[in-house]
């Protein structure tokens, strides 16, 4: 398993290695001391699956504290593009992102730390999502910043995105008060 730095630290691409026969394969995607090793020391308390279709857009999401939100995203099935956006004020690289596409054929994983927005778009026809968190789901302190904000530029690689309704709804980063940034 690699554990690798992405320009918005301390967010991480990780690279688990597959063991393959003629049974088909085995991939170990978590191993507590690597994870410590790459100073990943999370305590994780809530597994969430989502199912999305083509197109579909998720996010960009995140909860403010003390329930703030870190996320071990994987794709066990079909492809999307993950994204991880600095909201934290002081940070030289805030309102920057960091996009990867996470798939059940490369089997990487993406490690997005509290202070960062998180959401991803559905390449594959279908994708299924698997996520740890650290803390529990918060509506109250739940908060995004709007998918498409031209100030982010995140280059989606999607026509004609299905959202929700509430992340439609999502402010762009200008209209975002300091009380609702890290």
């Amino acid at each position: 398993m690699n554990i690798e730095s992405t320009p918005l630290q301390p967010v991480k691409l990780i690279k688990p290695t597959p063991f393959k026969d003629t049974r088909g394969e085995f991939v170990e995607v978590y191993r507590e001391h690597l994870f410590r090793d790459a100073g990943i020391e999370i305590e994780f308390v809530q597994d969430n699956i989502s199912r999305s279709k083509k197109n579909a857009v998720r996010g960009l999401h995140y909860q403010l504290p003390p329930a703030s939100q870190v996320k071990l995203v994987m794709v066990p099935h079909g492809e999307i593009l993950d994204v991880a956006v600095d909201m934290r004020l002081n940070s030289p690289t805030f309102g920057h992102y960091f996009s990867t596409v996470l798939s059940a054929e490369n089997r990487h994983m993406l490690f997005v730390p509290t202070g960062f927005a998180h959401g991803f778009g559905v390449l594959s026809e279908e994708a299924t999502v698997y996520y740890k968190c650290n803390d529990y789901y918060n509506k109250e302190l739940e908060r995004g910043v709007k998918w498409n904000d031209p100030t982010l530029g995140i280059k989606w690689g999607i026509e004609n995105p299905v959202l929700s309704k509430k992340d439609q709804q999502l402010p762009i980063l200008d209209e975002i008060e300091e009380k609702d940034l890290f």
